[in-house]
């Protein structure tokens, strides 16, 4: 895709951050701890945030694009905004000459997903979507255990995750669906993500059922879905971010982020939202989570996750948690540790690092967000019509072993 002539240096790769909200905040302990990166630009419609970038990295910060991807210090582009902005932001810093990093979802409607790659495709840049749980080491595990064939082929697997996403502070928009709200966009990219990722990445067929039980917070709060692939594998997905069981139980109360929750603040999202001061608004709490406004994040002490993961091998079943893979084979059972990352993002740093300074994209590229783009929309479609969705824009894994092209609804 882009031709290098001359050896890459090993200067820290220069980012600009457009969005300085949330998903920054999450994701800002991972850029500090890589020293190969630097924070050079921020942009930010808010003052306290642009005044805090300055003063914490001495870099340049402005309200607005434009001008801000000119300097030649700036290589690699993270697009942090609402979904609303992703392909606008991202075409202007592809058209700038730079590689980009846009937060998941790529785009909240398929055409906008596809101008996005249209541009790094026309300008010759490479796109990176996340950070996506797909990075996570266990999953890269997980993948690396499939590829090598050990327990057979993968048939079948399982997903599922409870939060409380639907009662943490939220714009506006992010409780609408044609906005780019509720759980399906924000959080079924990240398990549509790893269920692609290791079954192959050709989705055939998706099917779902929604919910959206609580009438003031109208968009979609939880799916279970379907996915028939290609290959034959099939992956069954939930989700549900109403608030009441809590996944991370299951991991020793390790939280999505690898950060050790305290099992007594149960149900305090909620709680919080119903006890709001009259002279509060939900908007406000949103911006005291944003880089600016914020704390740090604590120390995190564990690799990230996405809830309860399941893998159905032919001679094997395996439970992918975070700090390992327990295997149940046919005779024995075994442990596979998992590498401590400490929950710092390493897989989507590593990324920037090789778009940037050795001209290599992830597997998670633009075309990769269209594909898990595409099976977003398909769990809306299929829940609204009751039918099975047919997936047309589809990205396969390489060096993703054979396995049968039967039907799955016929072979379970």
């Amino acid at each position: 895709m882009i031709s290098e002539s001359k050896p890459p240096s090993t200067a820290p790769v220069g980012i600009a951050v457009v969005g300085l909200g949330r998903g920054f905040m999450l994701t800002l302990p991972s850029i500090l701890a890589d020293s190969r990166l630097k924070l050079v630009a921020g942009c930010d419609p808010r003052p306290e945030a642009r005044a805090a970038f300055k003063e914490q990295f001495n870099g340049r910060s402005t309200p607005y694009i434009d001008g801000l991807f000119e300097k030649n210090d700036v290589e690699v582009v993270y697009v942090a905004s609402p979904h609303q902005f992703h392909r606008d932001h991202a075409i202007a810093a592809l058209r700038a000459g730079k590689h980009v990093l846009i937060d998941k979802p790529i785009a909240i409607n398929l055409a906008d997903s596809r101008a996005i790659m249209d541009a790094g495709e026309k300008y010759e840049r490479h796109v990176a979507i996340g950070p996506c749980h797909s990075f996570d080491p266990q999953i890269r595990a997980s993948l690396a255990l499939i590829r090598s064939g050990k327990f057979g082929r993968l048939r079948m697997l399982r997903s599922s995750y409870a939060t409380d996403f639907m009662y943490r502070p939220r714009r506006e928009e992010e409780l609408k669906t044609k906005d780019g709200g509720g759980v399906v966009f924000s959080q079924g990219a990240h398990q549509i993500d790893i269920a692609r990722l290791l079954s192959g990445g050709l989705v055939k067929h998706v099917t779902a059922l929604t919910g959206s039980w609580d009438t003031s917070r109208s968009s979609e709060g939880a799916y279970a879905a379907l996915l028939e692939f290609e290959n034959g594998i099939c992956a069954n997905l939930t989700y549900s971010g109403y608030g009441h069981y809590d996944s991370d139980e299951q991991h020793g109360w390790i939280s999505e982020l690898g950060i050790t929750k305290d099992p007594s603040s149960y149900g305090g999202a909620r709680r919080k939202l119903n006890t709001l001061p009259p002279d509060i608004s939900e908007e406000f709490l949103k911006e005291e989570r944003t880089f600016g406004r914020a704390s740090p994040l604590p120390a995190s002490t564990d690799n990230e996750h996405f809830g309860e993961l399941f893998l159905s091998l032919d001679r094997a079943d395996i439970q992918v948690t975070p700090r390992e893979l327990r295997i149940y084979g046919d005779d024995k059972r075994e442990v596979i540790p998992v590498d401590l990352e400490h929950g710092s993002r390493a897989g989507i740093m590593e990324a920037i690092w090789q778009m940037a300074r050795e001209n290599n994209a992830p597997i998670q590229n633009a075309q990769w967000g269209h594909a898990t783009l595409e099976v977003c929309h398909g769990i809306l479609n299929a829940a609204a019509t009751g039918t099975w969705q047919k997936m047309a824009e589809q990205v396969a894994v390489s060096e993703y072993p054979t396995t049968s092209t039967k039907n799955a609804r016929s072979e379970i």
